[in-house]
């Protein structure tokens, strides 16, 4: 099992950034892909950006040139960053950290969500 906890998400104004934080822990040895989801009210999640164990990324058409992935390996966890840039209204909803495990397209782990709204 992998653990995932987020932090980082608070209301802003347009414009502004903020960086979301999310720790992993347990058998992240599993673990390829990890990275940022975000979903709306009602509707499916969706992938705004994830960064494999080799350091590829892949982000959403409207993320990119304004959001930032990182992720940082220790021995015992995976810290992963993403570095929010312009932040339009659109950005706001709740986003969930998750980890994909290898030979998997869809994460298997996911954290309990934190809240980004964007006002105008």
């Amino acid at each position: 099992q992998v653990q995932l906890v987020e932090s980082g998400g608070a209301s802003v104004q347009a414009g502004g950034s903020l960086r979301l934080s999310c720790v992993a822990s347990g058998s992240i040895f599993s673990i390829n892909g990890i990275g940022w989801y975000r979903q709306a009210l009602g509707k499916q999640r969706e992938l705004v950006a994830t960064i494999t164990s080799g350091g590829s990324t892949n982000y959403a058409d409207s993320a990119k040139g304004r959001f930032a992935i990182s992720r940082i390996n220790t021995k015992n966890t995976i810290t992963v960053y993403l570095r929010m840039n312009s932040l339009k209204p659109e950005d706001s909803d709740v986003y969930f950290c998750a980890a994909v495990q290898y030979g998997r397209s869809w994460p298997d782990y996911w954290g309990q969500g934190t809240q980004v709204t964007v006002s105008s």
